[in-house]
């Protein structure tokens, strides 16, 4: 197993497979009336937050708890970083503190992988800037596994904001590896000119969404990331949902068996009506569940699972 977690291309397929039938086993916890397990009793687990979350340090708290590890949450706001302190110093104080884990959020793309170089943890890229996101992919890819039962041969069309998603650049990377194909949809300005050839050779570009859903298994829809953007991608918001937003005519549209996944939190209206993220075809809420599952395998694999 690997010893920090920063990005897609640090799994291969044995490796990512090895997570997700992990996985697979910690979510049988979650149906007991215990549901922990004392695989990281001792272990101590720090949440190193620079930007606002909310699924995703929830996620990572609840799984390690689960595992009986010691969690210590730390935000960015009201600490030491507020006052000016680097993230360095900040790194060298939890490694004083004895932190076995360091889960990061981070602005800035590549946080993760210098603090990886400053602490004897293990490190795991919680997002970084619109770098990437490889617990979001990881989740992803379970959830494709469960609910289609395979991850060779799929095909899934990853939609919206990519330029600025680092879940599109993770699960490009991840998804590619474990055999499905993808093709990236959006406008042409939300699309980066070389980044189907950058993370993935086989990965496609399309910027008509309706040419694509006849014929995909999965439809991503990313979050229109307003808040990063300082120019004017699109005319409208109501131009962008006519469109690139999933409505329920374009979920029709989709084969029998497809579905429809959101890494949250949602625009509704504008990349997915309600109708379609409250649909059975919408696995938004067992992508949530399932994040628990895969972050628990993380870091048991990581701290526990390879005996360090």
């Amino acid at each position: 197993m690997i010893r920090h977690l920063l990005s897609g291309a640090d799994l291969d397929a044995g490796t990512a497979t090895e997570i997700l039938d992990t996985a697979a086993e910690m979510a049988a916890v979650a149906g007991r009336e215990v549901k922990k397990l004392p695989a990281l009793r001792g272990r101590t687990v720090v949440n190193l937050f620079y930007e606002d979350s909310t699924r995703t340090r929830i996620s990572f708290e609840a799984a390690a708890k689960r595992l009986s590890a010691d969690v210590i949450n730390f935000s960015a706001k009201g600490s030491s970083v507020a006052k000016g302190e680097s993230l360095k110093d900040t790194a060298l104080t939890l490694q004083a503190m004895g932190a076995d884990a360091v889960v990061v959020r981070h602005s800035a793309s590549g946080a993760p992988h210098r603090l990886a170089d400053w602490v004897d943890g293990s490190v795991v890229n919680a997002g970084d800037g619109t770098h990437e996101h490889p617990t979001q992919a990881l989740l992803d890819a379970y959830t494709m596994r469960s609910r289609l039962g395979r991850l060779a041969g799929l095909s899934v069309a990853v939609v919206g904001d990519v330029l600025h998603s680092r879940v599109a650049r993770s699960n490009v990377l991840l998804l590619s590896t474990l055999g499905a194909k993808v093709t990236l949809v959006g406008p042409p300005t939300l699309i980066p000119v070389d980044i189907a050839a950058a993370l993935a050779p086989g990965t496609a570009v399309c910027y008509d969404l309706d040419a694509v859903l006849p014929s995909v298994d999965v439809v991503m829809m990313l979050r229109v990331q307003r808040e990063r953007m300082n120019d004017s991608y699109f005319p409208s918001a109501r131009e962008y949902a006519r469109r690139y937003g999933l409505d329920g005519a374009r979920m029709r549209r989709l084969p029998e068996h497809a579905i429809v996944m959101h890494p949250g939190p949602m625009n509704r209206g504008m990349e997915i009506t309600p109708e379609v993220a409250d649909s059975p075809r919408s696995t938004i809420v067992e992508q949530v569940a399932n994040g628990v599952s895969v972050r628990m395998a993380v870091l048991y694999l990581l701290l526990g699972g390879n005996n360090r």
